[in-house]
């Protein structure tokens, strides 16, 4: 996967990539040039006594060192530049992505993971093409040239890079091939400690409310610890890599100059030959110990691609149509026998539900927790497709409507309002850009939310944290519902959203919004009677099914269903009332 992932990613750096390499062959073929150079100068000056040879041969190696050096910066440069241009396409990518996923899609990776994948396995992708491009491009002609030039030296003392490289790669290759697995449990234990922390600052109010600071402790050390064990497992065995490599390093060079004494003490070889034989011995093992460091990179890298290749090759069970339609105006939403299931699931979580909601009129959903109420509202803007029967809005099926044509018809206010960073300005025209603030403040104002607004010094300007953690939840809700009053929708759906707001303002708000959304269709989830007791029609879910429809009075007539959730909530006389 790491390989389908670079190949696919650095196409359109391929000319970069060209002078990168260029650059790098360029300044390795200086840098194995300089070991002869110095040969020349002992032999052939030094020994001698030829102070102008000298010279003349240092004003070379002088040349070649600028050249090398020069060519080194501009590789580190222009690699460093497509390394991180890679990074940024790559969270580009699993952004769109995920952007295009169904709560089926990220209910399955989890927020935590889709993070990691986003963040730290693209760094670790990202950093292994950085190292490649600074340090492992120049390796293989280091060595191969390394290898040659010291042939040229002395061919007999070259018989110990024989045993002295496949030891090298021995001794690397079985420290390798106990990291690789262990790459993948640290990409996991990253992903729990993540979703712990996220789960902890998220809930942060609950866990002060019921004194759990000692077990959240001791949960965050629990997961903490099992990334530290296995992060040792992985340091300890990179930490024996480089004294292995370093002591076969050292003993090389201890074999070199000891057989290499005997050479030139036997006249088969001069001091020079010897220097520079030592010296390409040395480059030799540091492209080697280049490579040991790439190795030592590439298995979490090759983990971290699988990771955001799972994301990637993973499509949306939401597929845009191939052939969108258009519709005409009204908003009339229709299901037909609309059932849904996950995946994997034995049962269903809707079955065979059939309802139509027209303009004008208020349809409310009611049932018990779990019954399916918030599953019905996420088909109808495709946050999720139903597995049976259809979902159709003015007689079109959603899955064939324009997506931009369905995201201008509907507006869902949430059960768990979530609102951006930014202000309150801009959390009201996410839907409707163009609107003006006399059209937020009207939104406000139907939404029972003007006043505290108002008395914020800033106004509309003033700040929101992400999430809207700054307001409170009966804030939240308010703003939620005046941004989807801003957008200006045909149909509205409205997922228990008035459940954080006290009697009188629900009361004030359902009156305002009778005129705001008086030739729109509206669908009402809740489970506070109260809220839906004045609808024109109220479905009654049990388990997913419909087991009950129509008005107020005329379910509690006839469905027992219905009747007891009215009666756990208000007496006899309040029902009737």
């Amino acid at each position: 996967m790491l390989v389908k992932l670079l190949k696919h990613y650095l196409r359109p750096y391929r000319g970069s990539i060209t002078l990168v390499l260029v650059l790098q062959f360029v300044q390795t073929l200086a840098a194995l040039y300089l070991p002869t150079l110095n040969a020349d100068i002992i032999d052939g000056g030094v020994v001698k006594g030829d102070t102008g040879y000298v010279l003349k041969t240092g004003g070379v190696m002088l040349a070649f060192s600028l050249l090398q050096i020069t060519c080194s910066i501009g590789a580190v440069y222009f690699g460093a530049r497509t390394a991180t241009a890679l990074g940024r396409d790559l969270r580009a990518g699993i952004f769109d992505r995920v952007q295009a996923f169904s709560t089926r899609e990220v209910g399955r990776f989890g927020a935590p993971s889709l993070l990691t994948r986003t963040t730290n396995d693209v760094l670790q992708v990202q950093m292994v093409v950085l190292m490649t491009f600074t340090m492992a491009a120049a390796a293989p002609v280091m060595m191969v040239g390394g290898v040659i030039l010291a042939l040229r030296q002395d061919v007999p003392l070259s018989g110990l890079l024989v045993a002295i490289i496949p030891t090298m790669a021995l001794a690397i290759g079985l420290i390798i091939r106990r990291m690789g697995p262990l790459f993948r449990i640290v990409q996991v234990r990253i992903d729990k400690i993540n979703g712990v922390m996220r789960e902890q600052i998220t809930g942060i109010r609950v866990i002060r409310a019921f004194v759990k600071d000692g077990h959240e402790r001791r949960r965050f050390g629990v997961a903490n610890d099992e990334l530290m064990d296995v992060s040792l497992r992985v340091g300890k065995l990179m930490a024996l890599m480089f004294p292995v490599v370093m002591g076969i390093v050292n003993v090389a060079g201890v074999g070199v100059l000891w057989f290499g004494g005997m050479r030139i003490d036997s006249g088969g070889m001069q001091v020079g030959s010897l220097t520079a034989f030592l010296s390409y011995l040395m480059q030799i093992l540091m492209s080697v110990m280049m490579t040991t460091f790439m190795f030592m990179m590439v298995p979490r890298a090759a983990v971290c691609a699988d990771r955001i290749g799972e994301v990637l090759e993973t499509e949306s069970s939401v597929v845009p149509p191939a052939a969108p339609k258009r519709k005409a105006g009204g908003g009339t939403l229709e299901l037909r026998s609309a059932g849904f299931r996950y995946p994997g699931a034995e049962e269903r979580v809707l079955t065979d539900v059939s309802l139509t909601a027209r303009p004008g009129e208020t349809t409310a959903i009611i049932g018990s927790t779990g019954s399916g109420k918030t599953t019905l509202l996420n088909l109808v803007p495709r946050l999720a497709d139903v597995t049976d029967g259809q979902v159709l809005v003015d007689g079109v099926d959603v899955r064939d409507l324009a997506p931009e044509v369905l995201t201008k018809a509907v507006a869902i206010v949430p059960q768990k309002p979530y609102l951006f960073t930014g202000t309150i300005a801009s959390n009201l025209r996410y839907g409707r850009p163009d609107a003006t603030d006399e059209d937020l403040w009207q939104a406000l104002e139907i939404a029972q939310a003007r006043d505290f607004v108002e008395r914020m010094p800033e106004g509309l300007n003033a700040p929101i944290a992400q999430g809207g953690t700054n307001v409170s939840g009966g804030q939240r809700q308010r703003l939620a519902i005046a941004r989807a009053l801003v957008h200006r929708p045909e149909i509205f759906l409205f997922d228990d959203s008035f459940s954080a707001l006290d009697y009188s303002t629900d009361a004030r708000l359902r009156a305002a919004l009778v005129d705001q959304t008086r030739d729109a269709t509206v669908v009402i989830v809740a489970q506070r009677v109260s809220t839906i007791r004045n609808a024109d029609r109220i479905i009654v879910l049990d388990q997913g099914v419909v087991v009950g429809s129509g008005t107020h009075s005329e379910l509690m007539d006839t469905n027992e269903t219905y009747r007891e959730i009215v009666l756990s909530q208000l007496t006899e006389e309040e029902a009737a009332a």
